[in-house]
């Protein structure tokens, strides 16, 4: 996947990212992003919600459980795909 995105950050400014990979899990979908940047950075792990006209809206994901729960999922497939 080789699709880039321009979000913005907390002060307005324009950033790009790749997404690295999309992924449901137990009903929710969630995008795996690297900022293009700075390739030292981690990468961002976010929600995909949907607004009233059904377009994608990236949200953070506040509940520790659940961003732990994710980053182990996303993790394994990263691995499966290196195999």
């Amino acid at each position: 996947m080789n699709d880039t995105i321009i979000l913005l950050d907390e002060m307005g400014n324009e950033k790009e990212f790749q997404v690295l990979a999309t992924f449901g899990l137990n009903e929710m979908d969630y995008a795996a992003l690297l900022p293009l940047d700075d390739i030292n950075e981690l990468t961002y792990i976010l929600r995909i919600e949907y607004d009233d006209q059904g377009q994608p809206i990236l949200v953070g994901i506040d509940d520790d459980e659940e961003l732990e729960y994710v980053v182990e999922v996303y993790e394994e497939i990263r691995k499966e795909k290196l195999q």
